[in-house]
């Protein structure tokens, strides 16, 4: 009845009856865990995006539940489409004092776009944000620093639009509003500001240790990463493929160790910023090979230099207009946009969702076309 490992350890042991029983429970358990994950499935399920060749370890792994979650955020889009213009219509820039940009939207269209930015930017101030507590009369005035930072992200919205497609639309149309960085908020989350040196001696020795920060992903990685590389317009590069390369450290054309760790610092704030790994962009086995990179390497290629522009050209530009409050803690510097004032964790901000179909008046910088929203 009983197997024989079972009556001749019974023989040799006839006193103790818990090593079997203990055993056969052990093994009856481990077969109900097995029928119950098979009836009802697994708990923990994952689904894997393939990035490369299988059996190279190319693949991104997340659970299959966070992935049937939304971003919380896309609650807060709300369609408003345009009102097509009628011929001879007045524009705002004729109807409006000091209208710099959008002078050429219809009246209702112009106030639609406005309303929105009051809803995507200060949903709790409301238009006094910017135009201050006067009479409308007053709205053409600049008296306050926030309407003229507005402006000019107005202006950069549209740049995004019209000039970097390949990296806001490389999967599809999903465009860029003040909805895509700010959510609410009058000041983005996810800006930076410049942290070097943030080195500090240890044991008596010289400054050679970095101190762990937000902006180093906390770790002792060098923090100022994003301004070597997305301000500074830096080479990024780790090493040389030849070993005993001759050069000095100090050579800026030398990539030493210091740009080892830099680069994979912003490496590690890349993957944060997206929710990915290494494997979305690098090839497992020649990460220095661009020729071996998946299509998404380009995509994030075109953010990096995309991100450089905004910094430079944009935002670096603002900071005579920033009041102390919203200057950097150690070097009081303006706020600046990085990977993750846009994507916040995902693959793709707000999870791909087509911000722009119902405001082509961001989409470019000149008269927009109504004909072509969908």
């Amino acid at each position: 009845m009983f197997p024989k490992w079972f009556d001749k350890w019974n023989r040799d042991n006839p006193t103790n009856v818990y090593g079997p029983g203990i055993l056969v429970g052990v093994l009856g358990g481990a077969v109900f865990v097995a029928i119950m994950l098979v009836t009802l499935g697994q708990p923990h399920a994952t689904a894997s995006l393939q990035t490369g060749p299988r059996g190279t370890g190319m693949s991104v792994t997340e659970f299959q539940a966070d992935l049937a979650t939304p971003d919380p955020d896309i609650a807060l889009i709300f369609e408003d489409p345009p009102f097509p213009p009628e011929p001879g219509e007045p524009l705002a820039g004729d109807i409006y004092e000091n209208v710099q940009v959008l002078g050429d939207l219809t009246d209702a269209n112009f106030n639609r776009v406005m309303a929105a930015m009051t809803r995507w930017v200060s949903p709790e101030q409301g238009c006094a944000y910017c135009h201050g507590d006067g009479d409308l009369e007053t709205y053409g005035e600049d008296n306050l620093y926030t309407k003229v930072v507005a402006r000019r992200m107005i202006q950069m919205t549209q740049n995004i639009n019209e000039n970097w497609d390949g990296h806001v639309n490389a999967n599809k149309e999903v465009g860029v509003t003040c909805m895509t960085c700010h959510r609410g908020q009058n000041v983005p989350s996810e800006v930076w500001f410049r942290e070097a040196p943030v080195v500090s001696a240890m044991a008596g020795w010289s400054a050679t240790q970095n101190r762990a920060t937000e902006t180093s992903q906390y770790t002792s990685l060098p923090s100022d990463a994003l301004e070597s590389y997305l301000l500074d317009y830096q080479r990024i590069g780790v090493h040389d493929l030849a070993s005993r390369v001759e050069g000095s450290p100090s050579d800026p054309a030398v990539p030493a160790i210091q740009n080892a760790e830099r680069t994979y610092a912003l490496m590690n704030y890349f993957a944060n910023s997206l929710g990915a790994n290494c494997v979305t962009c690098h090839n497992s086995r020649a990460f220095y090979d661009g020729v071996q990179v998946t299509p998404q390497w380009s995509t994030a290629s075109l953010g990096i230099a995309m991100v450089q522009e905004l910094n430079n050209d944009y935002l670096v530009g603002l900071l005579d207009l920033y009041p102390e409050d919203r200057l950097g803690p150690v070097h009081q510097d303006a706020p600046k946009a990085a990977c993750a004032t846009c994507h916040k964790g995902y693959l793709q901000p707000l999870q791909g969702t087509n911000v722009i179909a119902d405001w082509p008046e961001l989409a470019t910088s000149g008269p927009p076309a109504y004909g072509e929203a969908e």
